[in-house]
């Protein structure tokens, strides 16, 4: 723990009736870890992943959400290409959950980005919130204020890929998603591929990599 990091313990009596509602992360030291996923299932390989990056980051002292964008739709490439997009940096369609998105990607610290494989891409939904995150943001000021700048520029980035079935595709995935992240400025953590046949111990990292970015640990920090 930092010299500057410091917790707050909240005693609410037992049998209170007071509502305390919901209390604030506000506190110096707590990162908010987000987790991007395309996967729409709530079983199987993806799914068990995506709790182990919960689970490591959560003891690496940050708050944790998880956020499916599994109902984004296509962008309908306004105009003759263009749309509010590029005029407002938002997206006209933005009410089928991509504006909330967008609002918890500028919020995050810390991100990852964890996706099954199909036909060697990442799922289609997925694609389909970076598509119009994209042109959202593409030229937006890389400087000043947090909610000026892209979502993702300067932030950490774990990037996870997770092929069923044959296993193939892996890298050709992390390959997208890597374009992505240089497109908007993230920073990338690491690359982890997990499949079938290796997640006895390629789980194990997945929880490490998450601890660490959020025990915070560097992209390029030497150990």
């Amino acid at each position: 723990m930092k010299s500057t990091d410091f917790w707050v313990l909240l005693i609410v009596p037992a049998h209170s009736s007071h509502d305390y509602g919901t209390i604030p992360y506000i506190m110096e030291g707590i990162m908010k870890y987000l987790i991007i996923t395309g996967n729409p299932k709530q079983d199987g390989l993806c799914h068990a992943v995506t709790e182990e990056v919960k689970k490591g980051a959560e003891a690496g002292g940050a708050i944790v959400e998880i956020l499916s964008v599994t109902n984004i739709e296509r962008c309908h490439v306004c105009g003759t290409g263009w749309g509010t997009c590029r005029e407002k940096h938002a997206c006209a369609f933005g009410n089928d959950g991509f504006n909330e998105a967008q609002t918890k990607a500028h919020e995050a610290d810390m991100l990852c980005f964890i996706t099954p494989v199909y036909w060697g891409e990442a799922e289609e939904s997925l694609k389909c919130f970076f598509d119009r995150l994209r042109r959202c943001e593409f030229d937006m000021p890389w400087g000043g204020q947090r909610d000026k700048k892209p979502a993702f520029s300067g932030k950490q980035v774990l990037l996870i890929a997770s092929p069923g079935g044959s296993g193939n595709g892996m890298l050709s995935c992390l390959e997208q998603l890597d374009r992505f992240c240089r497109h908007t400025g993230a920073v990338i953590f690491d690359y982890i591929g997990i499949n079938r046949w290796n997640n006895d111990y390629k789980k194990q990292a997945v929880f490490a990599a998450a601890k660490a970015m959020a025990s915070g640990r560097k992209n390029g920090d030497t150990i």
